[in-house]
C-alpha cells in the first residue's frame, strides 16, 4: 500500500474508463459469451460482460490495453457483476471465483507489459466489487417495507469469495464500487476484511458511491457525509464518487468528500447525463475541462471515467491533470462521528447528547406491549416521537424473556430503515446478548452504537466482542463491569474504564472517540448506607474519566438514580435534572434521557433541590431522610403541575415565556392572539414577548440548566406562535400593497452542519414585513441546495446563518462556490458565532462581489433596503470593503511583524530569578462564607465602571472632564445611592475559597505535587531581542520549596433577583447598574483577599501599608493573573481549579460548557509571590 500512498503524494492517478462502453463497440454476439466451453450452457450469457474473461480474455485484455496506452494508471478488472449474487441471473453461480482470478490475471498481464515498458510509470490493477442487483436496507416490495431479498451474510460471503479471486489472480488494490446501499457496501467491506484475516495477505481497498440524482443522497437516502462516516472504519486509500452523474452535477459531492475525508478522494462520472436513447454524448474535451478545475481546486487525487467514457476521455485526462499538484489530505479533527440517513457529529460543543430510552422493550412497558401485541406500526411512532421530541441517537433494545430477540430487532431495524424521519438518526443497538448486538449490526447501514459490551467474562471475549464492533463499523458503550462486577466506587470505577480503554485503544486499534463509558448509574436514597455516595461516585468518576481520556464520552441511563421513588414521577424529574445538571458540568456528554420529562433545574424549588443535591453528594448522614420527608410532598407532583395552571393568570407576556421555557404549547395560539390584539402590529409579538422568551430559554441553555431536547420543544412553541401570527402579517402586506410587489427575492439558510434556525426566521418574518420575498431553506443546508435555489428564484441576495464554530469555515466554502459559479449578487453573513474580523479577513476577499457581516436582526432590513438600491448599494459596499481591507490589512501587518523563536530558544531566554521563598503561615484550603460589602468598597478600582458605560478615562479625572464630566458625575452618584442600598438590605453576598499550595516548576509548568495537578502556562516565543521571554511558571522555584496561591471569589449571589425585578419594571437602567456594580464588587473582593494573603495567610507582605491608589496601581509584590488573562489566555486551566478547590460546592460557582464563570460577577485565577513576577502577553505566539 506504502507504494501507491507515496505516488498519489506526488501526482495525480488515472483510473480507465467505462468496460460496458467499449465491449458494446466489438458487437459480440451470443457465440462470443458461450466460447467453445459452454456451448451447452442452459441459458443465454449474452450480455454478461463478466464472463467475457472466460470466454474471450482478447477482447478484455485489448480494452485495458487500450487504456493502458491513453496514459491510465490503475485499471479496474471486467468484474462490475462477479459475484454469485449476480451471476445468479445467469446460471454461473459456481464459476465465480474463476471469473474473479482470470479477470485480475487478465488485467495483470496487461498492465505487466506496460510498466516494463515504462518503469518510472508503474501501471496497478483494481479489482472491481460491483453493488449487485439487490439491496440490504431497501425493500423490493413497497407493500411490506420490512422484507429484504438479501440478508448481510449472503452478501458478506459472496464479496470474500469474490475478492478471494480478485486478489489470488493478482489485483494490487479492491474497489468497492457504484455503491448505492451503504450496508451493502459495509457487507462487502466485512467480507473484504475476513478474506485478510483468513488469508494473511491485505491489500489497499479504495470506495466509490453513487449519488442518484440532485437530492445529493445515495438511493438508501444517505447523505455523502453520512456515507463517509458509516465507511471510514476501514482504512481505505480512497472514497469518492462514480457514476449516476456526470463531472458538472457531480461536483458538489466530490468538494463534501474532499472536506471531511482523511483519504485520498477520487471522482470518475459519467461522460455527462444520459440522452434520450439512454447513451452519453460528452465529449473528452468538455469533460477533462471539469476534471482539470476539480484537480486545480485541490478536490481530488485520482480521477477517471464511468458510463459512456472511451480511452479519448481517458486520454484527455491525463493530459489535463498532468502536473497538477494533488489533493493534500487535511488532519481532520478526531471526532465522534456517527450516522443513520445523516450525520451526526458529536463536537466539543455539542453540549448534551440525548439518546431516546423509549423503544426499549425493559424501559418502556407501552413499547414492550406494543411489540408484543406485533403492533409495529405503532411501535414505530414511539420511535418517531422520541426524534420529534429531541433525541439525536434512539435506542433500540428487544431483551425480553418471551421473544424471539433476534427477530424482533431485525425486524424493528428493517422497518426503521423505510421510515426516513426516525432513521435520520444512528441507531444505539442495545442488548445484553451478543447475538442481538450482531443481528442489529447487520441491519443498519449507518454508522451506530453497541451498548454495551464490558470486562465481565474476561478480557478474551471483551477483545473478541471489540474487534467485531469495529469491524461492523460501530461505536461502542463500555460498563463499567469486570470480573468481580459492577463498579460501585469512584475508585473501580475509573479503574476498570482506564483498563477497558487501554485494551480497546492499544489491543483493538479502536479509536478514542469512538469509546463511550457507561460507568453505571446506580439508584440513590435506598436507605442503604452503601448506597449514599453513588451519585456522587459517578459524577466524580466522569470528571476523572474525561480528563485521564479526554476523547472519549461519557453516557449512563438517568432513570437508574431515581428508582427508590418508582410512582413519584414529580420527584424522580427533578432528582434527574439535578443529576444531568451536575454530571454535565463533570463529563458526561450522553445520556439516555427521556426528553419528554426533564423539568428546568431553576425551576425546581431551592429548598426541595438542596434536599436532592445533599442526596446527590452524599453531604450528610441523614440527607435521603430529609429527601423522603420533602418527597412526601411531593407525591402526585407530576399530573399536579401539568394540571395546575396558576400561570394562566400570569400577564400575557410571562405566558407566553413561560410556555416557551416549559415548551407547552397548549395554550400558545390564545395566548399568541391576545397579545396580537394588545399590541399595535402582529410583528411586534415576535418582536416583543416571543423574543424574550426566547431569550430566557437561550440563558438557560447556555448556562446548563436546561438540556436540547427541551430547546427543540421551545422552538416548537415558538413557530406554531409565528405561525398563527403570518397570515395577520401577510394580510397587513396585502393592504399596504405590498402582497403582490416585491422589494427583492432572498434565499436565506442555515448552513450545512448547523441546525440553529430561530433566529434566521425571525430575520425572514421582519424582512418579509417589510415587503421582500423570503425563500428559506431551512437548516443544514449544504452549498449546492443554496445556491441552485438562489440560481432558480433569480436571488437578489443570499443570507447565511450559523451559530456553532464550524458554521464559519462552511461560510467560506459558500463564498468560495458564488465566486466559482460567477455570482454577483450580495452575501450576507450572520449569526451569534460571525464577527465583523472573521468576515473580513476569511470570507470577503473569497467572493468579489459584496459581502456584508449583519450583528443583527434589527440591522437587516436597512442593509437589504440598501443593497437593492443601486445608488446606496454602490455607497455601501464601498464603505464596507474599504473598512474590510483597514481590518485585514491591520491584521496581516500584525501577523508580519512577529517573529517567533523555537520553545528552546525561548526557554534559553527566560528571566533570570533568585528564589527565596517565603513558607506560608496558614497553608491548604480555606473558605469564607461571607465577605462584607462595606469592606470591600474600600477596594473598588472605579475606572472599569466607567469603562462598562463607555466613558473612556480614569477615576477620579472622568469627574472633572470638560466634555463628559457632568454626565460621568450624574452616573458616579447614581452608582453610589445604588450602593448605599445594596449595603442597607444585604441583597448581595461575596464569598471566597482559595489555598496555598506547595509547588515547583519545570519549564512551563507548575507542579503540585501533593494535589497531583499540574497548571500548564504558555511562554512568550515572540522574538524580544535582549529582553526575556517570560512564562508564569518562571515565578515559581523549580527546587520544590515554593509555593503558588489559587483562588475563586464571588459577588453574584443574590444578583439575578436584583436584576429580575429591576427588569420587571423595565428599568434596564438600573438592571445595568447593579450588574456592572456586582463585577466591581467581585475584583474587589479578589484585591480585598490578595491582600490578606500577602499580610496574614502567606505573610511575605505582612508589613505593607498602601493607599488605595497605590493599591489600585499594584505597587504591592506579587501578582494575581487568572485564565484567560494574556499571560495564560487558556479557560481549560480553570477546570484544575475547580477541582483542587471544589469551587461550586464551597461557594457555588460553577463552570459552563464554554469555562464561563457563574454568577458572571466572579473571579478566579493564582497569587504568585515572587517579588519580580509580573504580568505580561503571550498573544503573539500565535
Amino acid at each position: 500500500m506504502q507504494k501507491i500512498k507515496d505516488i498519489l503524494k506526488n501526482r495525480i492517478l488515472v483510473l480507465d474508463g467505462a468496460m460496458g462502453t467499449m465491449v458494446q463497440s466489438y458487437g459480440l454476439k451470443e457465440s462470443d459469451f458461450r466460447g467453445d466451453r459452454f456451448q451447452n450452457h442452459p441459458c443465454d450469457l449474452q450480455g454478461n460482460n463478466d464472463f467475457l474473461c472466460l470466454t474471450r480474455p482478447d477482447v478484455v485484455g485489448e480494452i485495458h490495453s487500450a487504456y493502458l496506452e491513453a496514459g491510465a494508471d490503475i485499471i479496474e478488472t471486467n468484474t462490475f457483476n462477479a459475484t454469485r449474487i449476480s451471476q445468479a441471473d445467469y446460471q454461473t453461480e459456481s464459476l465465480v471465483y474463476e471469473i474473479n482470478k482470470e479477470a485480475a490475471k487478465i488485467a495483470r498481464k496487461a498492465v505487466d507489459e506496460y510498466t516494463i515498458k515504462t518503469p518510472e510509470k508503474p501501471r496497478f490493477v483494481c479489482g472491481a466489487l460491483g453493488p449487485t442487483n439487490k439491496t440490504a436496507s431497501m425493500s423490493p416490495d413497497v407493500s411490506n417495507p420490512g422484507f429484504r431479498n438479501i440478508s448481510f451474510d449472503e452478501l458478506s460471503h459472496a464479496y470474500y469469495e469474490q475478492a478471494k479471486g480478485l486478489v489470488e489472480g493478482g489485483s494490487d488494490i479492491l474497489m468497492v464500487e457504484t455503491v448505492f446501499d451503504t450496508l451493502n457496501c459495509k457487507a462487502a467491506l466485512f467480507g473484504i476484511q475476513s478474506f485478510f484475516e483468513d488469508s494473511g495477505h491485505e491489500i489497499p481497498v479504495m470506495v466509490s458511491g453513487t449519488i442518484t440524482d440532485a437530492s445529493g443522497r445515495l438511493l438508501s437516502g444517505q447523505t455523502v457525509e453520512a456515507f463517509w462516516h458509516s465507511i471510514r472504519h476501514m482504512d481505505l486509500l480512497a472514497v469518492g464518487l462514480n457514476c449516476a452523474l456526470g463531472a458538472e452535477q457531480i461536483r458538489p459531492y466530490v468538494d463534501a468528500f474532499s472536506q471531511i475525508a482523511d483519504t485520498n478522494v477520487l471522482v470518475y462520472p459519467n461522460a455527462g447525463l444520459p440522452n434520450e436513447f439512454g447513451g452519453y454524448d460528452e465529449s473528452p474535451e468538455r469533460m477533462s475541462g471539469f476534471l482539470q478545475e476539480f484537480s486545480e481546486s485541490g478536490l481530488v487525487n485520482i480521477v477517471g471515467g464511468c458510463c459512456g467514457t472511451t480511452p479519448d476521455h481517458i486520454s484527455a485526462f491525463s493530459r489535463s491533470v498532468h502536473g497538477i499538484t494533488p489533493r493534500l489530505i487535511p488532519e481532520i479533527e478526531p471526532l465522534t462521528k456517527l450516522s443513520g440517513l445523516e450525520p451526526l457529529v458529536i463536537r466539543p460543543d455539542s453540549n448534551f447528547i440525548n439518546v431516546g430510552e423509549r423503544t426499549n422493550v425493559t424501559g418502556s412497558v407501552k413499547f414492550q406491549k406494543l411489540i408484543k401485541e406485533d403492533n409495529y406500526d405503532e411501535a414505530l411512532s414511539v420511535a418517531r416521537q422520541q426524534v420529534e421530541n429531541g433525541a439525536q441517537i434512539i435506542d433500540v433494545n428487544m431483551d425480553e424473556g418471551l421473544l424471539d430477540s433476534e427477530e424482533a430487532m431485525e425486524r424493528f431495524l428493517r422497518l426503521i430503515a423505510a421510515e426516513p424521519e426516525i432513521s435520520k438518526v444512528p441507531i444505539m443497538i442495545d442488548s445484553s446478548k451478543w447475538s442481538v448486538i450482531e443481528t442489529g449490526l447487520k441491519n443498519i447501514q449507518g454508522k451506530g452504537v453497541v451498548n454495551s459490551i464490558s470486562l465481565k467474562e474476561g478480557e478474551e471475549e471483551f477483545i473478541h466482542h471489540a474487534k467485531l464492533v469495529k469491524k461492523y463499523g460501530a461505536s461502542v458503550v463500555v460498563m463499567a463491569f469486570d470480573e468481580k462486577g459492577q463498579a460501585d466506587t469512584y475508585e473501580r470505577k475509573v479503574a476498570i474504564c482506564q483498563r477497558a480503554y487501554t485494551l480497546l485503544t492499544e489491543k483493538v486499534g479502536l479509536n478514542p472517540e469512538d469509546i463511550i463509558f457507561d460507568p453505571n448509574i446506580f439508584a440513590v436514597a435506598t436507605g442503604i448506607e452503601e448506597h449514599n455516595q453513588y451519585g456522587k461516585a459517578y459524577i466524580d468518576a466522569a470528571k476523572t474519566i474525561k480528563e485521564k481520556m479526554p476523547l472519549v464520552h461519557v453516557s449512563g441511563g438517568v432513570s437508574n438514580l431515581s428508582f427508590s421513588f418508582r410512582g413519584n414521577n414529580g420527584v424522580r424529574e427533578a432528582m434527574h435534572s439535578c443529576f444531568l445538571y451536575h454530571a454535565i458540568q463533570n463529563g458526561m456528554d450522553m445520556g439516555i434521557v427521556n426528553a419528554g420529562q426533564l423539568v428546568v433545574y431553576d425551576d425546581i424549588d431551592p429548598a426541595f433541590r438542596d434536599a436532592i443535591e445533599d442526596v446527590l453528594f452524599d453531604r450528610h448522614p441523614d440527607a435521603t431522610d430529609r429527601l423522603v420527608e420533602s418527597a412526601e410532598g411531593f407525591i402526585g407532583t407530576k399530573r399536579e403541575r401539568k394540571e395546575n395552571n396558576e400561570w394562566r393568570s400570569f400577564p400575557i407576556e410571562e405566558r407566553i415565556s413561560y410556555a416557551l421555557v416549559e415548551g407547552n404549547d397548549k395554550f400558545i395560539v390564545e395566548d399568541t392572539e391576545e397579545a396580537r390584539n394588545h399590541l399595535d402590529r402582529p410583528i411586534h409579538v415576535i418582536e416583543g414577548p416571543l423574543m424574550d422568551g426566547m431569550n430566557r430559554v437561550g440563558d438557560l441553555f447556555g448556562s446548563g440548566k436546561m438540556f436540547l431536547p427541551q430547546v427543540v420543544k421551545s422552538a416548537r412553541v415558538m413557530k406554531k406562535a409565528v405561525a398563527h401570527l403570518v397570515p395577520f402579517i401577510e394580510k397587513e402586506k396585502e393592504e399596504k400593497g405590498l402582497k403582490d410587489i416585491s422589494n427583492g427575492t432572498i434565499v436565506m439558510a442555515t448552513v450545512k452542519g448547523d441546525v440553529h434556525d430561530i433566529g434566521k426566521n425571525i430575520v425572514g418574518v421582519v424582512l418579509g414585513c417589510n415587503g421582500y420575498t423570503i425563500i428559506d431553506l431551512g437548516v443544514m443546508v449544504p452549498t449546492d441546495k443554496i445556491l441552485s435555489k438562489a440560481i432558480e428564484v433569480n436571488a437578489d441576495i443570499i443570507g447565511l446563518s450559523g451559530l456553532i464554530t464550524p458554521s464559519l469555515d462552511e461560510m467560506v466554502h459558500v463564498a468560495s462556490e458564488m465566486e466559482r459559479q460567477k455570482f454577483n449578487i450580495p452575501l450576507l453573513i450572520g449569526g451569534a458565532t460571525t464577527s465583523r474580523k472573521h468576515t473580513a479577513v476569511k470570507i470577503e476577499e473569497k467572493y468579489a462581489s459584496s459581502v456584508i457581516h449583519v450583528i443583527d436582526a434589527s440591522r437587516c432590513v436597512g442593509v437589504v433596503s440598501k443593497l437593492l438600491n443601486p445608488e446606496h448599494k454602490k455607497e455601501l459596499v464601498s464603505s464596507t470593503r474599504k473598512e474590510y481591507e483597514s481590518i485585514r490589512e491591520t491584521f496581516y501587518q500584525n501577523q508580519q511583524k512577529i517573529k517567533l523563536l523555537s520553545i528552546e530558544r525561548a526557554r534559553d531566554r527566560k528571566i533570570k530569578l533568585d528564589y527565596s521563598p517565603v513558607q506560608p503561615q496558614k497553608p491548604g484550603i480555606q473558605k469564607i462564607e461571607s465577605i462584607s460589602l462595606n469592606e470591600l468598597k474600600n477596594y473598588i478600582d472605579w475606572s472599569p465602571f466607567f469603562h462598562a458605560w463607555e466613558f473612556k478615562g480614569t477615576y477620579p479625572e472622568i469627574l472633572t472632564d470638560p466634555k463628559k464630566g457632568v454626565e460621568a458625575t450624574k452616573l458616579f452618584n447614581d452608582v453610589q445611592a445604588m450602593l448605599e442600598t445594596l449595603l442597607q438590605n444585604d441583597t448581595i453576598t461575596a464569598k471566597a475559597v482559595y489555598g496555598i499550595f506547595p509547588a515547583k516548576s519545570i519549564n512551563e509548568n507548575v507542579l503540585l505535587p501533593e494535589n497531583d495537578i499540574t497548571f500548564s502556562f504558555p511562554r512568550q516565543l515572540i522574538d524580544k531581542g535582549n529582553k526575556p521571554n517570560f512564562c508564569l511558571a518562571d515565578f515559581i522555584s523549580p527546587n520544590g520549596d515554593d509555593h503558588i496561591g489559587i483562588f475563586t471569589v464571588t459577588a453574584g449571589h443574590g444578583l439575578d433577583k436584583l436584576v429580575k425585578q429591576f427588569e420587571s419594571d423595565h428599568d434596564d437602567y438600573n438592571a445595568i447598574m447593579v450588574k456592572v456594580l456586582a463585577d466591581r464588587f467581585a475584583e474587589a473582593a479578589a484585591e480585598w483577599l490578595h491582600e490578606k494573603i500577602r499580610k496574614d495567610d502567606w505573610g511575605f507582605g505582612s508589613d505593607e501599608i498602601y493607599s488605595n491608589e497605590e493599591m489600585i496601581k499594584e505597587r504591592y509584590q506579587g501578582i494575581r493573573p487568572a485564565p484567560g488573562y494574556p499571560s495564560c489566555p487558556d479557560h481549560a486551566e480553570k477546570d484544575k481549579i475547580w477541582k483542587l478547590l471544589d469551587v461550586e460546592n464551597a461557594i457555588g460557582v460553577s463552570l459552563t460548557e464554554t469555562r464561563a464563570m457563574w454568577p458572571a460577577a466572579s473571579v478566579c485565577g493564582w497569587y504568585f509571590a515572587h517579588p519580580e513576577s509580573q504580568y505580561f502577553s503571550v498573544l503573539k505566539n500565535i
